[in-house]
């Protein structure tokens, strides 16, 4: 149980420092669900419309196809040729694997790799609506904040596909490029989206972010009305709503913050989480609230042991050495409850410039030497360090290197799940709550597969070309290999240092 407890740890991190690099670039408090519709065109060789011609003959429950035997095909016809009018002629017909119903005449999205043999995909129904907006797409201005004006008209479109990618669209822009569009943002509308409560939590986000970018003081009341409901739906996506209240408040605005999630050991953790990454925001990426007033609200998480580790990193951070006497006693006071956080307080402790600090780990080593040793093995090169300005790391352009998760980790936590845990049983499985899915206090990592249209439709081949093309531009495929190679390696490591391995 040790070791999956400090693996887990380590998995946070590395996520962490994944999100740290890919949300350099997103927008805050979102991320993505799939590849848009641009990025899935531009991964492919052709791409068409095309009508069911005939569907495949059915397949008896249990059939097992012959070896060499391939799976019956559905025949379509081509109609518009979105791109790739080099490989496919108009009026073609073609052949991919669909075990839909539709109706014969029904239009699909289909798309192929590979030429000159193309491999097609399997077909996706699309509305006219979403073939007249797939057309426009290449058209698109160039200019960011233009593009992000046109995908602004398709959110919470009643054609789910154009709701969501537009929104898609949006994760991925820059901070900057979404305050950009502040003038011509429809601030009636996001407030109207913001109490829906069947607006999805994700969405529901980007819809906070934006009011924070474009909103007043006068929408205060309504945010403090959704902050201090005890109904789940109207929290959803609490991270953002801290993060936008904080923005429109500012200073003012952390007491309550403070008195309903930070000090409040009541709180749930999901709240609470959800709080601390929005103050981790405010505390790099904005200039609304002081850096030192936030670090108030970020030692009051001291008093909580068992979620104390949500806020050390980001102490060190920030170079906040005031608290080593905390810290000890962090460590020494430390059960098997709360036995997590003497990892934390050792790193903090090493990163730290003063002489006291690195005394108080020669003493705290007399006391639990293994958690010592876990600190070194799994984070040889101690914590690093980010800033807003005012440290030797650059400022990113949108969102800070959370300590795991977005607001936008791994799958993102379902709140209602969230609040039946016990913050020991949550602290326990590395505080990163990465276990359910809607609802996020963390952002969720973005896809490292192709969507779900195309995860479902590829061929073996095509996928293949496809997941190999992503390899060569997605950084998380750089840094994943080899750091899952090397976590094999410390995990063996650590088995033979703590004697688990006989």
């Amino acid at each position: 149980m040790k070791c999956l407890t400090v693996l887990t740890s380590v998995l946070t991190l590395f996520t962490a420092l994944i999100m740290s690099v890919s949300q350099t670039q997103a927008c805050p408090f979102c991320v993505a669900t799939t590849q848009t519709f641009t990025e899935e065109i531009a991964s492919m060789d052709a791409v068409v419309f095309a009508k069911l011609v005939k569907l495949p003959p059915p397949i008896k429950p249990g059939t097992q196809l012959a070896e060499g035997e391939e799976i019956p095909r559905a025949k379509f016809q081509v109609v518009t040729i979105v791109k790739g009018k080099e490989l496919v002629k108009p009026a073609q017909s073609i052949e991919a694997i669909y075990f839909g119903e539709a109706k014969v005449g029904t239009t699909f999205l289909v798309m192929a790799v590979d030429p000159p043999k193309l491999m097609w995909s399997t077909p996706l129904e699309i509305s006219k609506t979403t073939q007249d907006y797939i057309l426009k797409l290449d058209s698109l201005p160039k200019d960011p904040v233009a593009r992000l004006e046109f995908f602004q008209k398709y959110l919470e479109n009643e054609d789910e596909e154009l709701a969501r990618d537009s929104y898609d669209e949006f994760a991925n822009s820059p901070y900057d490029v979404v305050k950009a569009l502040k003038s011509r943002m429809e601030h009636a509308q996001l407030i109207v989206w913001i109490q829906d409560a069947e607006v999805p939590a994700s969405r529901r986000r980007l819809y906070l972010t934006m009011l924070g970018v474009c909103g007043s003081e006068k929408d205060l009341p309504m945010l403090e009305e959704l902050l201090s409901s005890s109904d789940r739906k109207k929290k959803a996506g609490l991270d953002a709503l801290i993060g936008c209240y904080l923005t429109l408040k500012g200073p003012d605005g952390l007491k309550l913050i403070e008195d309903l999630f930070i000090r409040n050991k009541k709180s749930e953790y999901a709240d609470t989480y959800a709080a601390v990454m929005a103050l981790r925001f405010h505390g790099t990426e904005s200039d609304v609230i002081p850096r030192e007033r936030i670090l108030v609200s970020m030692r009051y998480m001291l008093e909580r042991p068992q979620l104390a580790d949500l806020v050390i990193p980001d102490l060190a951070r920030w170079e906040d050495w005031s608290q080593i006497d905390r810290m000890v006693k962090l460590f020494k006071d430390a059960d098997e409850e709360t036995s997590w956080v003497r990892v934390p307080v050792i790193n903090y402790l090493r990163q730290c410039p003063l002489p006291k600090a690195k005394n108080q780990i020669k003493a705290l080593e007399k006391i639990d030497p293994a958690a010592v040793k876990r600190a070194n093995t799994f984070f040889p090169f101690g914590p690093t360090n980010s800033g807003r300005g005012d440290t030797k790391t650059p400022k990113s352009s949108s969102f800070d290197k959370p300590t795991k998760a977005t607001f936008v980790s791994a799958p993102a936590i379902d709140i209602s799940v969230v609040s039946e845990v016990t913050p020991e049983e949550s602290s326990t499985a590395g505080t990163s709550s990465t276990d359910t899915v809607e609802d996020t206090a963390i952002p969720a990592t973005p896809s490292l597969m192709p969507s779900p249209r195309m995860e479902q439709a590829l061929l073996p081949a095509a996928k293949d070309n496809l997941e190999e093309s992503q390899q060569e531009t997605n950084l998380w495929y750089a840094l994943g290999v080899p750091f899952l190679a090397g976590l094999g390696l410390l995990f063996v490591q650590w088995r033979i240092m703590s004697g688990s391995g006989t």
